[in-house]
Formats: structure tokens, sequence, C-alpha cells
């Protein structure tokens, strides 16, 4: 009799355990490990392009076409002597009050701005080298975000990149 009930709860206990095998058995089967890996490109990277002709700096702002959708602002700085006019053809750039001037469209990956043109007036007659005057441009660009209902907006507190020539040479 001893021999029987041992049997029947040994028995018992490998029921009771072959019915809970299902869910430590599910642990074993979805662990998986992979070798390898791919890069993966978040957020956005842009780049100046600039040319310097007849004391005028044309700059237009470039984004790599995996760039998610970007706003951006320029801001240019030289010596106190000589005073920098900004002007547009395209009729896309605006100035801020904070000295900014702001590109009006969204731009997308792979696009770039209007050309945004930086003259450097006040130059002495006697002064033909280009090279010796020095005008920083600035640039920022932040993730075009939207409100509810749809409308796109920028959040210049949230830049994501930033970058500066100084005299035709980049600076990142």
């Amino acid at each position: 009799m001893k021999k029987k009930t041992a049997f029947l709860t040994a028995l018992a206990v490998i029921l009771v355990l072959a019915a809970s095998i299902d869910s430590a058995w599910a642990y074993f089967t979805t662990y998986a490990e992979a070798k390898g890996g791919h890069t993966l490109s978040l957020g956005d990277k842009t780049k100046v392009e600039e040319d310097f002709s007849a004391w005028t700096k044309h700059v237009s702002i470039q984004s790599d076409p995996d760039s998610e959708p970007v706003y951006i602002r320029v801001k240019a700085f030289c010596g106190s002597e000589y005073k920098l006019v900004f002007s547009d053809k395209s009729g896309k750039w605006s100035p801020g009050s904070d000295g900014y001037y702001y590109y009006g469209d969204i731009v997308n990956g792979g696009e770039a701005t209007k050309e945004l043109q930086v003259k450097i007036e006040n130059v002495p007659k006697d002064v033909t080298d280009a090279d010796s005057f020095n005008v920083v441009v600035i640039y920022e660009s932040t993730p075009v975000l939207y409100k509810e209902d749809g409308t796109p907006y920028a959040d210049w507190k949230n830049k994501v990149n930033t970058g500066t020539v100084k005299g035709g040479a980049v600076n990142e």
C-alpha cells in the first residue's frame, strides 16, 4: 500500500509540473539573440553651402537626404566698422527681432534653402583682398513640430544642428 501511495503521489507531482511547463517553456522558446547590426539614423543633419564674390556671401543650407523635415535660421557677424546687408531674391527669408533670418518653408530631407545674400558694406576703396575679412555665418535647424490641429511650428529652444562658417571654412 505504501508503494501505491508513493507512486500516486509521484504521479500527481509529475502531472502538476507537466501542466505548468508550458509557461516555463515559453520563456526559453521566445528568447533570441542576434549578431551584427545596422546603423539607425535619427534626427537630422544639415550643412552650409557658401560662395563669396563681389563682397557678398551667398549662403544656402542643405539637408541630408535621410534627415527629418526642419526649419532653418541664419545669423551673420563681422567687425563693427563694416555693415552687413541681407538680401533675398526668392522672398523666402525674413528677418526676426533676434537678429536671425528665418527661412519660411520647411526644408525636407535632401532639399536646400534658397540663397540668402550677405553683402559687406563700408569696405574701404583701397582694400582689394577679400580674404582679410572675417564674416561669421551661424545657422541653426530645429525639427518641424505639429500642433493638435496639424499646423507645423518651430521650437527654437530645441535646436538640433548648429554650425558656423568663418571666412569660407566650415567649423562644426
